[in-house]
């Protein structure tokens, strides 16, 4: 299972954000639509990411909802057809929210910065840093903490849970 060290936490002046981030990625922008459709699931969370151009995938993934550096362990599955996937998975297993958001992806070396515009929240700021099978968290959690500081993202605007749970 693929595993990464996510953190989460609201931006407040996204200039300021991308004034800092921009020399320091190593790739993007990319801009990325993204429809979430979170589904009832009896150990941990499970989610069709629709991709408005008739691409998605299914994403299972467990991850504790607390602040700061948490580890993230997921599986990925890709769709050509998400509409009826999401019909199925409903019928299946029921909706339990949805969270449609406008992502602008960088990469700084192995590590994924999100810039997101949640629907009815605001701006956001993800780090995802990606671990190999054999690499320890700590690793990922100091590269985040250092990406972090780097990016001025004070430990005060870190959020817990999953942009669903905002939402709730």
């Amino acid at each position: 299972m693929a595993r990464n060290i996510e953190i989460k936490a609201r931006m407040d002046d996204r200039a300021q954000v991308l004034a800092r981030l921009s020399p320091l990625a190593t790739s993007g922008p990319t801009d990325i639509a993204q429809d979430d459709t979170f589904f009832r699931c009896a150990s941990g969370r499970l989610k069709l990411r629709d991709f408005g151009d008739g691409t998605g995938e299914l994403i299972h993934y467990h991850r504790a909802d607390e602040a700061g550096p948490k580890t993230s362990s997921y599986v990925r599955s890709p769709t050509a057809q998400p509409d009826t996937l999401r019909q199925a998975l409903t019928l299946a297993h029921g909706q339990i929210g949805r969270v449609q958001k406008q992502r602008t992806l960088y990469l700084i070396g192995r590590t994924r910065v999100h810039l997101d515009q949640v629907l009815d929240l605001g701006d956001f700021v993800e780090l995802e840093v990606v671990l190999r099978d054999d690499e320890a968290p700590e690793s990922g959690v100091e590269e985040a903490e250092r990406i972090m500081a780097a990016l001025g993202i004070a430990a005060t605007s870190l959020v817990q849970g999953a942009y669903l749970d905002l939402l709730s």
